[in-house]
């Protein structure tokens, strides 16, 4: 695809809306493997999944590595907190600061949802070939240090 300069603006076309809907598509298809198998909508496994990779992170961080609004990670926080999924305690360096862990049960649905977070992604990258998914990853990679004006 070739570059436009003419000052036109084709959404179909437009990298920023492309980028959007796609991650959409791949958000909403990992979704409806999980959502109603855990009652765990995607806000919710997105907190889930930062922080049970990275225990003891606080909502707001939880929102600088996802990228979502921090409204909607405080709703998640709040659903998950309310289903015994997830727990929060103050830290233990600064008591003046919450963190978020997994609970048991959070623990449980996590290492349940991981494998098919997996598998999805497998079967994206088998549709590729070897050349082409290290020139998505160099790409991507790219695209995230771009350091973008908000």
């Amino acid at each position: 695809m070739e570059k436009k300069q003419n000052g036109a603006l084709y959404l179909g076309e437009f990298l920023p809306y492309r980028l959007s809907v796609l991650s959409n598509r791949i958000s909403q298809g990992i979704a409806a493997q999980y959502e109603e198998r855990f009652q765990l909508s995607l806000p919710e496994w997105r907190v889930m999944a930062v922080v049970g990779e990275e225990p003891e992170l606080s909502a707001g961080q939880v929102a600088d590595r996802t990228a979502m609004d921090k409204v909607a990670v405080s709703r998640a926080v709040n659903k998950l907190i309310d289903a015994g999924r997830l727990e929060r305690k103050f830290s233990p360096e600064d008591k003046r600061r919450s963190v978020l862990t997994l609970s048991d049960s959070g623990i449980e649905i996590y290492k349940q949802v991981v494998p098919i977070a997996l598998n999805y992604e497998a079967d994206i990258i088998e549709k590729l070939s070897d050349n082409e998914f290290n020139t998505l990853n160099s790409l991507l990679m790219k695209l995230e240090a771009i350091q973008l004006k908000t």
